[in-house]
């Protein structure tokens, strides 16, 4: 063997195990359509890594929101709160992590129009491998809900959406509003 070839076949090898190196899998990504005037949204997947290495979503973007976070759900003294989560969503070596309603979801800020019921759009999730990958989200109706069947809805007015108080949310049709007695 030569060493051009030598050197083609170690370039190729590195490539071919460095793409396998961190695969994470999205499937059925989902967000439910908005209602009314909301300029928030939330979009829900399935991520399988079918690698031998952990890895670790540090960040969503798209075009249907000023903002786009990951961000999941946590139980504080009986009340639901929202938080942006810190350090990203890991994905274990082998195994699936679900984001689904009342959990690790990606969150859209500032909506530049309504998500409507039978239309996709475009989500790209980034690895901490740096990596990137797009998958297209459908979007489902207001009564999708997916997983949300084990969720306690009892007082929707105790969740609390953390800091997103403090961004201009515009119009949201009152969803931003407090409930009277709170």
């Amino acid at each position: 063997m030569n060493v051009k070839t030598l050197i083609s076949t170690v370039v190729l090898s590195t490539a071919l195990f460095a793409s396998n190196a961190y695969a994470v899998n999205v499937s059925d990504a989902w967000a439910r359509a908005s209602a009314g005037k909301a300029k928030a949204g939330g979009a829900f997947m399935t991520l399988t890594n079918t690698s031998s290495h952990d890895s670790v979503v540090v960040s969503a973007s798209s075009d249907v929101a000023k903002r786009t976070e990951l961000h999941t759900h946590i139980m504080v003294d009986g009340v639901m709160h929202m938080r942006q989560v810190k350090g990203g969503i890991k994905v274990p070596a082998g195994k699936t992590v679900m984001l689904a309603p009342g959990g690790l979801h990606v969150m859209f800020l500032g909506l530049h129009a309504p998500l409507k019921e039978g239309t996709t759009f475009d989500l790209t999730l980034t690895f901490d491998s740096g990596r990137s990958t797009t998958t297209q989200v459908k979007v489902m109706s207001v009564s999708a809900m997916k997983g949300m069947g084990k969720m306690d809805h009892g007082d929707m007015g105790k969740m609390d959406h953390g800091d997103m108080g403090k961004m201009d949310h515009g119009d949201m049709g009152g969803m931003g509003k407090k409930p009277s007695g709170h």
